[in-house]
């Protein structure tokens, strides 16, 4: 009997091959965990609507962690457990930050992508999340109540200088964190990943040692450092891997089923 009865795990570069498919052996292997009667869901900076076909395709049964913890929703019945959104206020803010710099913004809310004009950045991510994109002009003028996060598209030095500056300035505010190298994310202050693992497992009553998560990036951190045991698949950041408890020799979805087939199954 595996130790481990709650299992988070990361979809992009993770979970994910790298032209974003669940392999075979992914699928396999997240069925004999679920057949073992381990809880096992996707913890995602995605959307819900981005996530669900995933979920699906693995017969997930259980809440997801989308959003980085937003929104903690059923795949199946569509029951919300957990929502929270980005007040409207610091969401301002941070938007007419962003407009100075000139960076591309992808805005979210009721599940809808949506983008302030067509740039190449947004075509891109359309591309990644599988969702067409909404244009809806300036932000500051749509959002009339709080989104559920709010996103800017740069070159990743660019972004490390704007996480470094707003950082100190929403501490306890606004959780800003890098999904990917050229994505920086704003949202709750507790809509992160750890803080959805830990509500989901005391709903479920599962103790903190008994949770294993694994993943790729800096967004995954605090989800890796709150689970009993934290994985890091092998192409996933250093500074990542340096948090983890355990790195993989393999990478993406092999990486998964390697940690899966040596602590689980």
């Amino acid at each position: 009997m595996s130790k481990y009865k709650l299992i988070a795990v990361d979809l992009d570069d993770t979970l994910l091959s790298n032209d974003l498919r669940l392999t075979g052996r992914v699928r396999e292997a997240i069925a004999a965990v679920r057949a073992a009667g381990i809880y096992i869901t996707v913890s995602t900076g995605r959307m819900y609507r981005s996530s669900v076909p995933f979920a699906r395709e693995l017969d997930i049964d259980i809440p997801l962690i989308t959003y980085h913890g937003a929104l903690v929703k059923n795949s199946l019945s569509g029951e919300v457990w957990l929502y929270r959104p980005l007040p409207l206020a610091y969401a301002r803010e941070i938007i007419a930050r962003v407009h100075r710099l000139g960076y591309h913004l992808n805005g979210y809310l009721d599940e809808r992508l949506l983008v302030e004009r067509d740039t190449p950045e947004g075509r891109r991510y359309e591309k990644i999340s599988g969702v067409e994109a909404e244009i809806v002009g300036d932000f500051l003028q749509f959002f009339d109540r709080d989104p559920v996060k709010v996103l800017a598209v740069a070159e990743e030095p660019l972004l490390d200088r704007l996480s470094a500056e707003l950082t100190p300035l929403y501490e306890g505010k606004v959780h800003i964190v890098k999904s990917k190298p050229h994505f920086l994310e704003f949202s709750h202050p507790f809509a992160t990943k750890g803080t959805a693992l830990e509500f989901l497992a005391r709903r479920f009553g599962v103790p903190r040692e008994a949770i294993m998560a694994v993943g790729d990036s800096f967004n995954d951190i605090d989800m890796l450092e709150y689970a009993g045991l934290g994985v890091a698949v092998a192409n996933g950041r250093e500074e990542v891997k340096k948090r983890a408890d355990f790195v993989t020799k393999a990478s993406y979805g092999d990486g998964v089923v390697e940690a899966l087939e040596k602590f689980v199954l």
